[in-house]
Parts: C-alpha cells; structure tokens; sequence
C-alpha cells in the first residue's frame, strides 16, 4: 500500500487493516502471517455457532466488495437450512476489469488474509466444500494461493476436524480459461462446472440452486479476507470506520495520470481530492478531467465530484456506482470519445454472445465511436449511441452489457461537445494521443540520447 510522503494529516485518513503486512518480508508465508496475530480470528470464530458468526457479519455492515455493494451477512442468511444437497461457497477472484486492480495484490501479497477469511465464512454458511476461482492469465496469484492453501492443510486449519473442532473443510484453488464474462456470478458457476461460460437465468439464484445445483455463497476476494478482522475486533470497531450506510474500510485503487498511483486503504466515505493528495495529486503541469469511481463500468465523473464521498449513497446520488473502487484518472489531454471507445471495444470482445442486444449492440457502438474518433462521424451519430444504449441496458442476462453502455451514455452526458466535435475533426487532433502518455517524457529522452 502507498504511504504519503510528508503529511501526518494524511496519514490518519489511512487504516491499513487488509494491506497492514503487505510491507513485511515474505509477508505471503504462514510462518510470517501467523507471527502478525493470523489465524487467531479462525480459533475465535470455531469457538462460536454459524448463526452467531452470520449475525455478527451483518451487524457489522459489511457489504459486497465486488461491485454491488449487497449486504454479505444476509446474502450468506439466504442459504436453505433444510436443502439436502451440500452446501458450497465461492469465491469470485476473476479480477479482470479495465483499471482495477485491488484483488490480485491483496492474494500476492497476503494470500492467508484470503485463506483464513475462506475457512470462517464457509464454517459460517455450513459449507464442507470451498472454491477461489482465479483469473487465468494470472498464473503467478495462481500458484500463490495454491501454496497457502498448502500450508494451511499442513498446520491443520484446513482438512478433517479443524483445530479439533470437529469441523471439516476442502479448498481447490481453479484457475479460469481467461474470460471477462466469467466474474459474472452464474457465468463462473457453469465455468466451474467445465462448460462455457455464460450468464444463467435467475431465478433460481446460487443460494437456492448454485453450483451443482447446491446452494451456493459466492463473495468477491475483499470481502471475504475482510471476515477474519470482523471476528478478531467485533462489529463496533468494525462501525468505527465508514458512513452510516456503508460501513468499514475498503481498498482504493489509484491509477491513470497521478504522481503515485497504488492502492489506498481508507474507510468508505473518503473522497477523490483526499486520495489524491496521498498519491501526490495529477501530474504535474495537469488537471483532472475525468475519472471512474469503480472501474470502466461504471458512469464516469468529473472534477466537479472531486468532494462526493466515496460510499455506495454517495455515488448512487451522483447516478454512478462505487463498483471496485477502481479510480482511473485521465487528465485534461486525454480524448473522451477515444477512451470511450477502447473500453466499448473490450466489452464487445468480451460479450459471450448469448444476448442479442449485447453481441449486436456492442459491435454498433464501437462502429460509431470509431467514426467519431477519426472525424468521420455523421450527423445524428451521437443521438443514434444513446438511442442504441437505450436498447442494450438492461436487455441481457447479466450486467455486462449495462456496463457497457453506463461509460457511453456518461460520457455524453459530460463532454457532449467532443462527440459532436467527431463529425469534423478527429480527435487525435484535437487531443494528440502522446501527449496524454504517461511514458511521454521517457521517450523525449530516449530520442535525444
């Protein structure tokens, strides 16, 4: 996690709970994890019932760390107790959306965090089976995780009769086929299953009829490595930190035009102008134009909103999602229409092609938006976007496709002047795209070497 370089003042608005080892050496290790209290929140927790875990999980406020922001004490409520069928939980670490980035570092860098949170939650839910469903690509997490999870088979905390409780638990550490679609939760569930992933119709939702037609409890990586704290310090300390509705600390990942940019441990409700003045504020010589609260799904703001607290209510109120935290800064030479069009492109890659509206709609924008980033757009371009926008959202089986269209129709909404600038002028000349590099200075010197 960044520290700030010369402000006590910013250093309180840190609360380093998840990422307070990430700086130890070999922080990763059991032996180090153990030595810094790790572990200890699982002996407290079997000590306890289920029921009391739930409960304490939702008087704390803990909601989803993933994206919607949906209470995880009550989605773990919602598991039949009179269902046959084993009870299993997921955890979705298909981290693979444009700009964030909080998972993958949080699993390098404290794998047991994850580890220790799994077992509690599964104890808490009654699942005797546990599955990380990792991101593919991202082989070294992978074999991370897989090397914790041995560790922990090896000191007991895992296997038959945990810590003699009598309490059993199985981890498998599955490694994804590299697809977007696939940090959808029914999607991961069939991928899971060894078919092609693709969003299923709800209902029945996971809790009722999940993986292998079983309830299933499936939580993003924070929250889940947010468990053992719960546990160790109870709720009140818990509520200590956050807003009234949106409880806790959480990880804010900084990236794009500023001078530091990392992850950032603060409680929710913090605000973009504090971070930045954490990462040391935009580059130098630049302003902030825009920026993504959590992540390329979700509808961008501008500098104007620099002071809207970072919590679900406060960027509901501002009609856009907190997300996954994954702020995304671009300064005042970057092209709107041009990033726009790069993530409309990653989202039309990425559709699975099951729902008409997104397979068709998507390839629909990026045509449009390439014709205005070239200049070559035509009168009516910009109302035909928002027109197809309105058909795509909402009209699919998963969020992809609202995601998709949520940057567009934002984008619009703020810098309606650039897309109709489309129609004459392109906009790398408008914006010349080195500028807006953020290797532009290295490679004024490697030319005058």
């Amino acid at each position: 996690m960044n520290q700030p370089e010369n402000s006590a003042a910013a250093v309180d608005l840190l609360t380093p709970v998840l990422t307070r080892n990430w700086g130890d050496e070999r922080a990763w290790k059991l032996s180090n994890y153990e030595r810094s209290g790790g572990y200890e929140a699982l002996r407290t927790a079997l000590g306890s019932t289920p029921e009391a875990l739930t409960t304490l999980v939702k008087d704390a406020g803990l909601r989803g760390r993933g994206g919607a922001g949906f209470p995880t004490g009550m989605k773990w409520s919602f598991v039949p107790k009179d269902n046959p069928n084993p009870t299993y939980l997921v955890v979705n670490a298909d981290e693979s959306e444009p700009g964030t980035c909080k998972d993958i570092p949080l699993m390098m860098a404290s794998p047991h965090t994850l580890v220790e949170g799994v077992i509690i939650s599964s104890y808490a839910i009654g699942a005797a089976y546990a599955f990380i469903y990792v991101r593919g690509e991202v082989l070294h997490v992978a074999r991370r995780l897989q090397q914790a999870v041995r560790e922990a088979y090896s000191a007991g905390y895992i296997g038959k009769n945990i810590l003699g409780s009598g309490y059993d638990l199985e981890i498998v550490v599955h490694s994804g086929a590299g697809a977007y679609i696939c940090g959808e939760e029914t999607a991961l569930l069939d991928s899971l299953e060894g078919r092609r992933g693709q969003p299923r119709l709800r209902p029945p939702f996971p809790a009722v009829a999940g993986l292998y037609a079983s309830p299933t409890v499936i939580n993003n990586v924070e929250s889940i490595a947010s468990v053992p704290c719960i546990v160790a310090n109870g709720k009140d300390w818990f509520n200590l930190m956050g807003t009234e509705k949106s409880k806790g600390m959480t990880i804010y990942s900084l990236s794009g035009h500023v001078k530091r940019p990392g992850q950032f441990e603060a409680p929710l409700g913090i605000t973009l102008r504090q971070l930045l003045e954490l990462s040391g504020g935009m580059r130098d010589g630049h302003e902030l134009k825009f920026w993504t609260p959590g992540g390329s799904s979700t509808p961008i703001l501008t500098a104007e909103h620099l002071d809207l607290p970072l919590d679900y209510e406060g960027m509901a109120a501002a009609k856009s999602m907190l997300g996954t935290k994954a702020l995304q800064c671009f300064d005042e030479t970057t092209s709107v229409v041009r990033t726009t069009l790069r993530w409309v492109e990653f989202y039309k890659h990425e559709s699975c092609g099951k729902c008409t509206p997104c397979r068709e709609g998507s390839w629909w924008l990026v045509q449009i938006l390439m014709r205005l980033e070239a200049g070559q757009g035509q009168e009516g371009d910009v109302e035909k976007l928002l027109d197809l926008c309105e058909n795509i959202g909402g009209r699919s089986f998963c969020a992809l496709a609202d995601g998709a269209v949520a940057c567009v129709t934002s984008a619009i909404t703020h810098f309606r002047d650039e897309f109709e600038a489309g129609y004459h002028t392109p906009a790398q000349e408008l914006f010349p795209y080195r500028r807006s590099a953020l290797f532009e200075i290295a490679d004024k010197q490697g030319a005058n070497a």
